[in-house]
Parts: structure tokens; C-alpha cells; sequence
């Protein structure tokens, strides 16, 4: 029995639909919108429709944008020779939030997982391998998450890149600032171990 009307019913099976939304919190949301006056729901549906038309993928880098290149990827203050690799633009959001690093970026767009039917050519290895036969590049950073598809991806990438003398480096995983060695898993302890430097 369907307990709302089919409008209604529509926008929170669409709402449920996204990542992290369940059916209640899809309720609350569809309720929310309904209740917006007609002009918070239309800007709400532009701002929508406005990112579905005005955003693509940078043809250098595979991030989000809205120009192409990409603000960074044009960027003369950018260091031309390191490229950090990572599996999606919400990657290249966390790197710049840090303002330390002023290198360009690599978007893979995935991870390598057999178990999910994804291999290397599923994802945007080739374009990395292509940017780097200029000879301009000095450093790969490989920021892939230190999970099992992660990791394995970075290791499959360092093979790729090694004959080439191109300096590769794996960002280090561990303790999180703030947290307590009691509660880490024993990887990510044993991951911190490996990464340790001199102070």
C-alpha cells in the first residue's frame, strides 16, 4: 500500500537513490522540499541541472570541472613535474584542502578489483602513462586509499613506472593525529611502523 501521493512517493524513491540516503532520511528530505517556497525548490533544481550540464571531466587530469583544462591542470603556478595520483575528484578536493601540495593530479576513476571486474584498463592508467613519456615529470605520488584495492592498484601503477626512472612515491598511512595505539588495527599500526622518519 502506498501511503503518499505519487509525486511525493516518486521524489523519495529518486532522494533514496543516493549514496548514504536511506528511506527514512529520504522522507525528511522529500518533506523538506515540498515544504520549500517555489522559488527555493526551482534553484534547488537549476543548481541540479546546472552541475548534470556544466561539468565534465578535465581532458589532462580527469577531474571535475567546468573549464578544460582544469584550473590546475592551466595553472602556471602549479609544479609541472610531480603528478599525485588518486581515485576520484573527491580526492583532489581532501589534497587541496591541505595547501601543501602544488603539483598537478592524476584522477583514475577507480581502483583495481577483480572481484569487482575491474582491471587496469577499466581505469585511467593509460592517460597516466601517456602524460609521463614527455620526460617532464620527476615525481608520482600514488595517494590511492591503503585499502585492498588501493594498494594494489599503487603497486600495479609503481611496476608500470619503474622502467621508466621516474621517481615513485606511496603517501604514508597510519595513526591519525589524536587517535590512541590501543584502538589502531594491527595494518594500520604496522603501516605507521613502516612509515616512520627521523624528528
Amino acid at each position: 500500500m502506498n501511503y503518499y501521493a505519487e509525486p511525493i512517493a516518486r521524489l523519495i524513491n529518486e532522494l533514496s537513490k543516493l549514496p548514504g540516503i536511506g528511506n527514512k532520511t529520504a522522507q525528511r528530505l522529500a518533506f523538506f522540499i515540498v515544504n520549500m517556497s517555489n522559488e527555493e525548490a526551482l534553484d534547488l533544481a537549476k543548481a541540479i541541472e546546472g552541475a548534470k550540464e556544466g561539468i565534465g571531466y578535465c581532458s589532462i587530469c580527469g577531474n571535475l570541472t567546468d573549464i578544460d583544462p582544469c584550473s590546475i591542470c592551466a595553472s602556471p603556478k602549479r609544479d609541472n613535474t610531480a603528478i599525485c595520483v588518486v581515485k576520484d575528484p573527491r580526492d583532489v578536493v581532501a589534497m587541496e584542502k591541505m595547501q601543501e601540495y602544488k603539483g598537478l593530479y592524476h584522477v583514475l576513476h577507480g581502483t583495481i578489483s577483480p572481484m569487482h571486474g575491474i582491471g587496469p584498463d577499466d581505469i585511467r592508467i593509460k592517460e597516466l602513462l601517456d602524460r609521463l613519456k614527455d620526460g617532464k615529470i620527476k615525481e608520482v605520488i600514488l595517494a590511492t586509499n591503503p585499502d585492498v584495492e588501493g594498494e594494489a592498484t599503487a603497486m600495479y601503477i609503481s611496476r608500470l613506472i619503474k622502467p621508466l626512472g621516474i621517481r615513485t612515491t606511496r603517501i604514508a598511512h597510519g595513526i591519525p593525529v589524536g587517535g590512541d595505539l590501543e584502538y589502531a588495527d594491527q595494518i594500520t599500526l604496522q603501516k605507521a611502523f613502516e612509515g616512520r622518519r627521523d624528528i
